[in-house]
């Protein structure tokens, strides 16, 4: 078991001892040589450093410098050997469940959305994601591939690039998103818009060798294209998205208003990435207008809601958890961060992140809390919540992490899986909630930790859940969904993130190669980003213009930001050219432009002081409070 101390095994740090007291021992028998040749490693190791040694130079140092080296020889596990073995057939077997999953929906389902295992048929569910009521289904849409577009990322990981090149020539060629069919936003931009745009990613890489013919931006036009489609859900008096648009009429007539925090607050990565590599600000602009649409909401406890109205403003739902409705909102302030480096996603997230641990957290476990009064609201553990401990790991708090990834795992361990809601104050299964629907977080934290902590119980924990799925959910036509984890009855229905994230991550974790030496976020649907400097500096000019470095001309001095750089406009950057300045690092504007506030939220961080800015009496923000 992994204890609370960075994921290190109690056994783990025995090992190397064993190995050093066992060839004592065997001195002391004379078994010396015996025990030598018993390690084919040691027999060569052996000889090599006693060549090594004999040809240090005779200087103090350097002979210190040599029995450090040789000394580094010697403490070698040797069960190293027999974990890589053992990594590589876990490897095979993830491989096999990919392409069990894959090759049955291409055969079965494709061009379809999803396939249907049991029945070896499909379902063209993009309009049904999130539609718990099929309300508004459309009559003529046959599918958009979902599947394999979630797919692409995955088959560029496990180096399949010549079903990656297939499926990106059928996508340019057939794919179209001018369709009369309702979708949800969140999940389209997660799995189709995401999906499309790290396929691109990793196709236009010339260092991933996935395209042998011509690529020519065909995923991102497209991706564009849906970009576009997306804009008119953003048109509400607060800047928050309606959740349903019409991909090919918009919002419709008399649309729900209604939405989840993850709803709206989990679309920058997606919706910035698109600015990005289009130069076309409006995607992060209503992305981002909406989150801090979003975190002007928040309590005074830096706590949020579940659900809201977005047309009023209002809060619908006051629980708030790190769970379902709210979870991806934590995980995209700081993956954002980390892709695209402004500091307002940092202390967004910060913020939020302290208070979840102060009002969340009981122990290893995270209940619910009133966002008005941090007061336990619901005890239960949800399926989403086991993507926490991999946030965790990108935060540095491993011990943390470790904690609640171990607790999350003895649940799988007592079901065989994890049902999607367990009662904690109970210690039961909710009563109509006992499905998993193939669910990866798990696994996405298993593989967090590792990276982290490189310790093999979590090479175990993995090896368990791979078991699992080919025990439980495993069917002639591919994986099934179980309907209920106490029976292990089996739903036909194979959601495309199985393919996306599930076995992904379960393939990272036996194989991180393809991460190795690269700088990756993955979004929440596991669609990997890399992380590149020219995005931390090149932000869109209409929007972030308040970021950048000027010049008394108004042209642009440099491509580097002020964020980047970390400056405050008194310090003499350049003492021969004074007239030019450089606006400060901490600016953060007051959130109206007539500079109008109710309360010192609105208002914020002067540019020229670094201090906060206060709302007054009469209800303006300014530096009201002296120094």
């Amino acid at each position: 078991m992994a204890n609370g101390k960075k994921g290190t095994d109690p056994q783990l740090e025995k090992r190397t001892d064993i190995v050093l007291i066992e060839r004592s021992d065997a001195a002391e028998s004379g078994g010396d040589d015996q025990f030598i040749n018993s390690f084919p490693l040691f027999s060569h190791l052996i000889g090599f450093l006693h060549s090594f040694i004999m040809s240090c130079p005779l200087h103090p140092k350097r002979i210190f410098l040599c029995l450090l080296i040789s000394l580094a020889f010697f403490v070698v596990d040797p069960s190293s050997q027999h974990l890589e073995i053992k990594k590589k057939q876990m490897r095979e077997k993830v491989r096999e469940m990919f392409y069990h999953a894959y090759d049955n929906y291409m055969t079965y389902a494709f061009p379809h959305d999803e396939l249907k295992p049991l029945t070896k048929s499909f379902t063209d569910s993009l309009s049904e994601l999130g539609n718990l009521k099929l309300e508004h289904l459309p009559t003529d849409y046959n599918g958009s591939a979902v599947t394999l577009v979630e797919s692409l990322s995955s088959l560029a990981i496990l180096g399949n690039s010549t079903e990656f090149e297939k499926g990106i020539l059928w996508l340019s060629e057939n794919l179209t998103f001018d369709i009369d069919a309702r979708v949800n936003l969140f999940e389209c931009n997660i799995r189709v818009l995401g999906g499309l745009i790290s396929a691109h990613l990793l196709a236009s890489d010339p260092t991933n060798r996935l395209i042998q013919g011509s690529y020519n931006n065909q995923l991102l036009q497209l991706a564009e294209d849906l970009g576009k489609r997306f804009l008119p859900a953003f048109e509400t008096p607060t800047g928050l998205p309606y959740a349903w648009i019409n991909l090919k009429n918009g919002v419709m007539e008399n649309e729900t208003t209604e939405t989840s925090t993850s709803g709206c607050g989990s679309l920058i990565l997606e919706m910035g990435s698109l600015s990005r590599l289009t130069g076309d600000p409006r995607f992060e602009s209503a992305a981002l207008r909406a989150l801090r649409q979003l975190w002007r909401m928040r309590s005074s406890l830096d706590l949020l809601g579940t659900t809201l109205d977005v047309v009023t403003g209002e809060w619908i739902e006051y629980s708030s958890s790190i769970g379902a409705g709210v979870d991806s909102f934590y995980e995209y302030l700081l993956k954002a961060y980390i892709l695209f480096g402004k500091e307002d996603y940092w202390r967004m997230f910060r913020s939020a992140y302290l208070a979840s641990q102060k009002y969340f957290r009981h122990g290893p476990w995270y209940h619910e809390a009133n966002m008005w009064s941090g007061k336990p609201t619901y005890w239960q553990l949800t399926s989403l919540q086991a993507f926490w401990p991999g946030l965790q790991v990108l935060v540095g708090d491993i011990a943390a992490a470790n904690s609640s990834h171990r607790e999350f795992f003895h649940v799988w361990e007592k079901f065989g899986v994890l049902p999607e809601r367990y009662l904690l104050d109970h210690q039961i299964i909710h009563p109509t909630m006992k499905y998993y629907p193939l669910r990866p977080e798990l696994a996405e934290s298993t593989f967090y930790l590792y990276q982290a902590t490189k310790d093999p119980w979590y090479l175990d924990v993995g090896e368990t859940i791979v078991k699992s799925l080919n025990l439980y959910t495993k069917v002639p036509g591919g994986f099934a969904s179980v309907r209920d984890v106490t029976t292990m009855q089996l739903e036909d229905h194979q959601h495309s993130f199985f393919l996306a994230e599930t076995c992904k991550y379960l393939y990272l974790l036996f194989d991180d190669s393809f991460v190795a030496k690269r700088n990756y976020i993955f979004t929440t649907e596991g669609h990997p980003i890399q992380v590149v400097r020219s995005w931390h500096e090149k932000l869109p000019e209409t929007y972030f213009s308040g970021n950048w470095t000027l010049s008394k001309s108004g042209a642009w001095e440099s491509r580097a930001s002020a964020l980047s750089l970390q400056v405050c406009p008194s310090i003499a950057l350049n003492s021969r050219r004074p007239e030019q300045h450089r606006e400060s690092a901490c600016h953060v504007p007051d959130e109206q432009i007539n500079h109008k506030c109710w309360s010192n939220k609105e208002c914020g961080v002067d540019a020229t002081t670094c201090r906060l800015r206060t709302c007054s009496g009469v209800g303006y923000c300014g530096l009201w409070n002296p120094l």
